[in-house]
Order: C-alpha cells, then sequence, then structure tokens
C-alpha cells in the first residue's frame, strides 16, 4: 500500500510541474500614456500577463481582445487577462494564467489610456 502511494504522490508531482512549465509570462510595461511594447509576438499557448507600471502617475491595466471585435464592449474582453487588481505607480501586477489561441489580437489600457497595439499569436 505504501508503494502505490508513493507512486501516486510522484505521479501528482510530475504532472503539477509539467503543468507550472506550460504556463509562460508576456511582461509589458506602461509609461504614460503608452505601452512600451508596440508589438508583441509568441506562439500558441497559454500565458500569465505581467503590467508594469513605470510611473505613469495613476493605476493601469491591461484589456485584451481578438482584433475585429468591439474593444470598447467589455463583452469582447478576455476577462482571464485583466490583472488581478489595478497596477499601482512603480508596481507590477499578473493576470490568470490565459490560453492564445492563433490569431491576432489587441492590447490596450483604458485607464492609462493607451493606443491599441497587436499580439500576434503563430
Amino acid at each position: 500500500m505504501k508503494k502505490v502511494v508513493s507512486i501516486i504522490v510522484v505521479a501528482l508531482a510530475f504532472i503539477v510541474n509539467v503543468n507550472a512549465q506550460e504556463v509562460k509570462t508576456i511582461t509589458l510595461e506602461q509609461t504614460k500614456g503608452e505601452f512600451t511594447q508596440k508589438s508583441v509576438t509568441v506562439n500558441a499557448g497559454t500565458y500569465v500577463f505581467a503590467i508594469a507600471n513605470n510611473n505613469v502617475g495613476k493605476d493601469v491595466g491591461l484589456v485584451l481582445v481578438k482584433k475585429g471585435a468591439d474593444a470598447s464592449n467589455a463583452e469582447s474582453h478576455i476577462k482571464t487577462a485583466y490583472v488581478t487588481q489595478v497596477v499601482k505607480d512603480g508596481k507590477v501586477e499578473k493576470s490568470n494564467p490565459t490560453k492564445l489561441t492563433k490569431g491576432e489580437y489587441v492590447y490596450f489600457c483604458p485607464l492609462n489610456p493607451t493606443p491599441q497595439y497587436t499580439l500576434t499569436v503563430k
């Protein structure tokens, strides 16, 4: 019985480790009125967005939508890409894991406000 429990524990540890390795991070920095990264290209997969507020002077965030969707409509937003809390001056906050499939997306910050930039997923 101890051997079976040991095998299950090792198997679960392996599965958790494999899943943890699958989530990658996309780091985006905001300054006053813009993101410093004007476009991003990544492979399809699961990502966490890390948003840095480089002394914007106000809270910032992130909105991600599929290209062609109505970015002004919250129903079009990919809500898992929202940071879990607004990003204060000099801080970095992260989103929840977000699965990105092949295609083009648009990201922007309505709080800062920034232009819309392109995220391409291969």
